[in-house]
């Protein structure tokens, strides 16, 4: 089975485990290539390189995505042109395993799967611009766009909620307090 990876850093030759929001050194892989491309920009990272907004450190990872009961990747926007402005112009690398010896399924994610070892890297293809490719697998079906407009007043008001959630629950995340602010005005109230 091939896999995919996507990352903004170049040239990798091995994929190493690392820990991210499971909390346990993996690798990170997806038997769709499709669905690498949400990991190619983030959101609170590129709202502050935009707006000159210093900060030390990594950044919050946000990304307001899911699958559908196929298991086809649905970005669902939570703020007008959410997706244009996080990914219109952002590059970055699918990279290709075409054998792992020691993986297994994630649970959480569809087709999505783990190593606790090394990934020898078979090739790599660059994405000059993730948001055009967004939406040409959109034409082909392979991905979703829930566009922020087309929402239901319920789900507006659901995200409000969930958003709001958010910010209270990371009040020690700045970078991720000042990208709410700035996408969600409803949090300047008051």
């Amino acid at each position: 089975m091939r896999f995919y990876h996507g990352s903004k850093v170049p040239d990798i030759e091995v994929l190493k485990p690392s820990i991210s929001n499971h909390g346990k050194p993996w690798v990170y892989l997806t038997s769709r290539r499709a669905n690498t491309l949400v990991y190619l920009s983030n959101a609170v990272e590129k709202f502050h390189r935009e707006q000159k907004i210093e900060h030390k450190g990594k950044f919050y990872t946000w990304a307001s995505y899911g699958f559908n009961k196929e298991g086809i990747l649905v970005i669902e926007e939570y703020y007008p042109q959410a997706t244009e402005e996080t990914y219109k112009g952002e590059g970055g690398f699918i990279y290709c395993v075409d054998s792992v010896q020691n993986y297994s399924k994630q649970e959480d994610i569809p087709f999505a799967f783990i190593s606790e070892q090394p990934v020898a890297v078979t090739s790599f293809e660059y994405i000059s611009d993730v948001y055009e490719e967004m939406l040409r697998l959109e034409q082909l079906g392979e991905i979703i766009i829930k566009r922020y407009e087309a929402h239901s007043k319920e789900k507006l008001e659901w995200i409000e909620k969930v958003i709001q959630e958010d910010f209270m629950q990371h009040q020690d995340r700045q970078d991720y307090i000042t990208f709410l602010k700035g996408k969600f005005k409803f949090l300047n109230k008051g």
